[in-house]
């Protein structure tokens, strides 16, 4: 599979908790608190990722005594060579300056914007 390097933020701060730990199998709870997303944000894209074959999802196999099982997520091969590009990509994004941030890419002095009446 091809690498996408569009990704949103948020799907750039799930494959960054993934590739953590690319074979160990993650639930969305620990997901959750390593990248701050909300269930409503982070279990879409788990399922878009396990769409695209990114990601591999199973059940717990043995849950704790008195809890439901939980879905245990992981990067595949695919997964995982996305993911070490979508993270390059972002980390060669972070360190351009960008219109709009008052820093001027060619000369490193700041910017003045017009005054306004």
């Amino acid at each position: 599979m091809a690498t996408r390097a569009g990704f949103s933020p948020q799907t750039v701060s799930l494959l960054a908790a993934l590739c953590g730990q690319p074979s160990a199998w993650q639930h969305g709870y620990a997901l959750a608190r390593q990248t701050g997303l909300k269930s409503g944000t982070l279990y879409p894209i788990l399922i878009r990722l396990a769409d695209r074959g990114l990601v591999e999802a199973r059940w717990q196999e043995e849950p704790e005594p008195g809890r439901p099982r939980r879905h245990l997520y992981r990067l595949t091969a695919d997964g995982l060579a996305s993911a070490t590009a979508a993270l390059t990509a972002a980390g060669s994004v972070r360190g351009r300056a960008r219109p709009g941030t008052g820093t001027s890419p060619r000369r490193g002095r700041r910017a003045t914007a017009p005054a306004v009446p």
